[in-house]
């Protein structure tokens, strides 16, 4: 099973992220989430898997910072899900997921581990 990578065409760290994949010879799958939204159930197992939804959502973005007030606290699931749903610039980039394994957010050291390269 090839590992898939998660993020935006437009990202330049999705860009490295995934030039770094082609240059150690790892197979991948790259999701644009804005063209190909991610289901609810798969962002629920994400948050989970990475420790809560505080870790998922990138709050230094420029979407989080022009949100409304009332927008910046969901206090369930459903309204995570659906706020990021609304607005997929809000999670943070890039995705990884490698055998099951969730990771956000590229560096070469970390890639490194996660591929054992």
């Amino acid at each position: 099973m090839s590992a898939i990578l998660y993020g935006l065409s437009t990202c330049d760290t999705c860009r490295k992220a995934r030039n770094w994949l082609d240059r150690f010879g790892v197979a991948h799958t790259f999701v644009d989430y804005r063209a190909d939204p991610v289901p609810a159930a798969t962002l629920k197992d994400w948050a989970r898997q990475l420790g809560g939804w505080e870790k998922l959502v990138n709050k230094a973005s420029t979407t989080w910072r022009n949100l409304l007030p009332q927008r910046k606290n969901p206090s369930s699931e459903p309204e995570w899900t659906l706020l990021l749903k609304e607005y997929p610039a809000l999670i943070r980039r890039p995705v990884m997921v490698d055998e099951g394994r969730v990771s956000v957010g590229f560096s070469d050291n970390a890639f490194k581990k996660l591929f054992g390269k």
